[in-house]
């Protein structure tokens, strides 16, 4: 019988490793105990996962509480200069390996603000888009770090207060993401073609200051034409104004509850098989934190380059 290489043995144990500790984590768990009517040992028992959608508070200063998912978002902050810090303090001509990860990251998301919105406009789109797209997926990557709900206090009531909790669960922070990008894309609409000629393509009453004067002078059929079309475009317009307020809305909900959801199901699985059953799922919460963060950045994009680009103009071709 030939023998096995030393990779092929490692890969084999680790196999049956996984193997013993799925079947241990499912006998232990909710569902192997009710059917094999076994109980786990005091020391691997779970309790049932308890959900709490709103932030819970670890402390107060001078009556400002501090959550667990603001510590987070700190947490998140740190992580994110000390990375970008270390990438490039030693900047050199030919890059080692930190300035080059940063490079590739900094060049991939250039690359892709440019080919949707062109050279000279994803200049100016792109600090804000690479920013939402880092920082909503650095919350969502480091909230499957494994001190997460599990290192805490215990507060007043004799509960359990985890100190950090995935920032994207919290429904404030993806509301104050889609209120700074719903701000940067009217800013940029503004700066780009102009405050005054930004806000007449919402609120228009020249056709209707024009039907009015050819009411004056006697021309009744046109003038009631454009006094018709002008308020048609006038509530038009009210109404594409009132979608970009909805806009708040849904970026907000779509990246709350896709998180929430994702943590819900994490808790789920954990309790129910112990021990190594939640890989996969880590590795499915790790593609939905890349989509989320790729879904915001990218709508703030597309709704951005909306808003620089003129209706009777066209995008700039790369």
């Amino acid at each position: 019988m030939p023998k096995l290489g030393c990779s092929t043995a490692i890969l084999v144990w680790s196999c049956i490793i996984l193997l013993v500790l799925f079947i241990i984590g499912l006998a232990i768990g909710p569902i192997g105990a009710s059917i094999l009517g076994t109980e786990a040992p005091s020391f691997l028992r779970l309790t049932s996962p308890h959900v709490e959608l709103p932030s819970e508070e670890v402390s107060n200063i001078a009556g400002f509480p501090i959550t667990n998912t603001l510590i987070a978002s700190w947490f998140t902050i740190i992580v994110l200069v000390g990375i970008f810090y270390a990438c490039t303090r030693k900047m050199k001509l030919i890059p080692g390996r930190l300035q080059s990860l940063a490079e590739m990251v900094v060049e991939g998301l250039l690359n892709f603000v440019e080919e949707a919105a062109g050279k000279k406009r994803g200049r100016i789109l792109f600090p804000a888009v690479a920013t939402i797209f880092i920082y909503v997926i650095t919350n969502a990557y480091l909230a499957l770090l494994p001190f997460f709900g599990t290192v805490g206090i215990t507060g007043h009531e004799g509960t359990f207060i985890p100190l950090f909790r995935g920032a994207n669960t919290d429904i404030n922070v993806p509301l104050s993401i889609a209120v700074m990008s719903f701000v940067f894309i009217e800013y940029w609409g503004m700066r780009s073609i102009g405050a005054f000629r930004y806000i007449s393509e919402f609120i228009n009453v020249s056709q209707i200051g024009q039907g009015f004067k050819q009411f004056f002078k006697g021309k009744i059929r046109p003038a009631v034409t454009n006094i018709g079309l002008g308020f048609i475009n006038l509530f038009v317009g009210m109404l594409e104004i009132l979608s970009h307020f909805i806009r708040i809305i849904s970026f907000t909900f779509r990246l709350f509850g896709n998180m929430t959801a994702g943590e819900i199901l994490l808790l789920c699985v954990c309790f129910l098989v112990p021990l190594i059953a939640t890989i996969p799922f880590y590795g499915l919460e790790l593609l939905i934190g890349f989509i989320q963060a790729l879904i915001f950045a990218g709508l703030t994009l597309a709704f951005g380059m909306a808003a620089i680009t003129p209706a009777h103009e066209e995008p700039e071709q790369t």
